[in-house]
């Protein structure tokens, strides 16, 4: 069973009420990232590709605004979530980003983490974004789990 957006937000900090939904949580955008170097996933190890931190737009007013050509990007999320036990989470993208060609992919959040998550923003057509949007809705649902997470991504971005 799915929880509702108040049980939800008890779990993700900062939180303001404009974010808690009827069956999640929005998470806001905090930076986007391009990946330079390559990564590689092992069968017994992983390692991540260095990334740079994409530079913010010149605007004439003062949005904090990301202009993306189509591409893939590393989006983390400004906020600080934990799953707790006997939950798992999944992250969706807002409609907003669907209506703009572009796709939010994600992984499963085992009960346990916590951290600043990150996903890949595949964009398809050129897109603007501020820091601070809402991008993307985590949902918790009360799972069975053998043991919590306590992988290499525990803690990640804090």
């Amino acid at each position: 069973m799915y929880r509702a957006g108040s049980f939800v937000g008890e779990h993700v900090s900062p939180l303001s009420g404009e974010q808690v939904q009827p069956n999640g949580v929005d998470l806001t955008l905090e930076g986007v990232f391009e990946q330079y170097d390559t990564g590689r996933i092992g069968r017994e190890s992983k390692e991540v590709g260095d990334r740079q931190a994409v530079e913010l737009a010149e605007t004439d007013d003062e949005a904090e605004t990301y202009s993306l050509p189509p591409g893939g990007y590393v989006v983390r999320y400004a906020e600080t979530v934990h799953i707790p036990e006997g939950h798992v989470g999944f992250i969706y993208p807002r409609s907003s980003l669907l209506r703009n060609s572009c796709m939010l992919d994600t992984a499963v959040w085992d009960a346990g983490y916590e951290g600043k998550g990150e996903g890949l923003l595949e964009v398809h057509h050129d897109l603007e974004v501020e820091r601070g949007a809402r991008i993307a809705q985590l949902v918790l649902a009360e799972a069975d789990h053998d043991g919590t997470y306590d992988g290499s991504y525990q803690g990640e971005n804090l």
